[in-house]
């Protein structure tokens, strides 16, 4: 498992984890498409934009392996601003290459692209 040195580890201030330590012995846990209502909490709705602004940072439009992303995290951006990057796609896989829907990531978070999102004025 390739571990992303330099991203963020959570949503700063909370306790929102945006990547995972170790691999698990069991294997990766699979990345599944979670949908996202309107009810959600406002910290989740942050940590998904926190989440995304992160991405785009450090990948831009680039293919990236899932490595040590966290897959709770993942899921809720998964088949819409994040996917799959090759086909076929194992979703069990840390090997699993991903890529950013820009166009869509752009239309549901754009405080992630306009510079006044969680890491404005740092890097992801």
């Amino acid at each position: 498992m390739i571990k992303h040195r330099g991203f963020p580890s959570r949503l700063p201030g909370s306790d929102l984890q945006f990547t995972i330590r170790r691999a698990n012995k069991e294997g990766a846990t699979r990345l599944v498409a979670r949908d996202r209502y309107a009810d959600r909490r406002p910290a989740d709705r942050r940590a998904d934009a926190g989440f995304m602004e992160a991405l785009w940072l450090y990948f831009g439009t680039e293919p990236f392996e899932r490595g040590n992303l966290d897959a709770g995290r993942l899921s809720w951006l998964f088949g819409r601003e994040v996917i799959a990057a090759e086909d076929p796609f194992d979703p069990e896989s840390y090997e699993a290459l991903l890529v950013i829907d820009e166009e869509r990531a752009r239309a549901s978070f754009p405080e992630a692209f306009d510079g006044t999102g969680v890491w404005e004025g740092r890097s992801a």
